[in-house]
């Protein structure tokens, strides 16, 4: 194994260490309260709470509780967070807008309808996938947005490419 590689194992424990982390970030009632006073549709289904709104969510808040799952009809755009917890899943029907973010937590994939703009972000650790249908706005990393990015490769799907780089370390 390379020297930028990561083994299934190491990500494993890296997912695992993060969940352990003392996360001082919003509670699920809190969050609930908020979707609330929105008017944002949830469900919720053990310790998920699944946002269900048929249009687009904005949240101005800097964090969330774990276990969020985005599947709402429009973009997701949580313009001031900055720490994005474990288990919180994006599915849904457009974009997802998470500028702020300076790293992810490993195992995040993305299986959003449209683009996902993390142009803030630093770092992109193993384990982290993109299954989104738009492309990646990754401006800190690649200095634009994938499509335009020079490293693609022809005829080679460029987020498979990313994905691909991501699980061999490239990017922490």
């Amino acid at each position: 194994m390379g020297r930028n590689e990561a083994s299934e194992e190491e990500i494993a424990s890296g997912i695992g260490a993060f969940k352990k982390m003392i996360y001082k970030g919003m509670t699920g009632e809190e969050f609930i309260e908020i979707l609330k006073e929105r008017g944002y549709s949830y469900e919720e289904e053990g310790d998920r709470i699944i946002v269900t709104h048929r249009g687009y969510v904005y949240l101005d808040r800097k964090t969330l509780p774990p276990g969020v799952e985005f599947k709402n009809g429009g973009h997701v755009w949580l313009k001031n967070l900055e720490t994005l917890p474990p288990g919180v899943a994006f599915k849904n029907d457009s974009g997802v807008i998470l500028s702020h973010l300076k790293t992810l937590p490993p195992g995040v994939a993305f299986k959003n309808g449209g683009g996902v703009n993390l142009s803030g972000l630093e770092t992109l650790p193993p384990g982290v996938e993109f299954k989104n249908d738009g492309d990646v706005g990754l401006k800190g990393i690649l200095g634009r947005w994938l499509n335009r990015w020079e490293g693609n490769i022809e005829g080679v799907e460029n987020k498979r490419l990313l994905n691909l780089m991501i699980s061999k370390g490239v990017f922490i």
